[in-house]
């Protein structure tokens, strides 16, 4: 059994929580850049993790506050479903990963970070990702600054969302998210 290790991790785990929740706050900031939204949607939005698996892990986040898929309403589940796709698509254009983990963990126990509110994660992977840096060294190799990589997908995030009415929802920088 292969295992993606992070354990670089354990010091958000370990270290001081904000008061305020990082995935209500992030889609409001001025700069989205700074909080690596990529994309807001009128229910949810994509952001990249600041904590991340591998290069690439993006989150797909309802703007509510709720911690269990059962309190999410059928049109915010379907928004979230077309965000993950579009991560899917901008993921595969950018940094051309062999594979994927898709999935959300709901409670402490199945692994959540922030279990309050819940998120989906969308983690690229390729053959042989895990490898003697992590298994024997208890170092993640993270190839390129978050930075980076958010300047690569801002924009293929900008032209996926873009219809002949231009995007979905795009809100003015530190606007409130609808339905907040």
């Amino acid at each position: 059994m292969k295992q993606i290790w992070s354990p670089w991790r354990i010091d958000y785990i370990r270290g001081a929580k904000p008061a305020d929740c990082v995935f209500c706050a992030a889609p409001c900031a001025q700069s989205l850049e700074d909080t690596l939204v990529l994309f807001r949607g009128q229910y949810s939005y994509v952001m990249m993790n600041r904590y991340p698996y591998t290069n690439g892990h993006l989150m797909v986040i309802p703007y509510s506050h709720v911690a269990e898929l059962t309190e999410v309403p059928p049109e915010v589940q379907i928004e979230m479903l077309q965000e993950i796709n579009m991560a899917v698509q901008a993921l595969r254009e950018v940094m051309n990963p062999q594979g994927f983990n898709v999935g959300l963990n709901l409670g402490a126990s199945a692994g959540a970070g922030i279990r309050d509110h819940l998120h989906f994660h969308v983690v690229p992977r390729w053959v042989g990702d895990t490898n003697f840096m992590a298994v024997i060294g208890e170092t993640n190799v993270i190839v390129e600054a978050l930075e980076s990589s958010y300047l690569q997908l801002k924009p293929v995030f900008e032209r996926l969302c873009s219809g002949p009415n231009g995007d979905p929802f795009r809100p003015e920088p530190g606007a409130p998210p609808p339905n907040s």
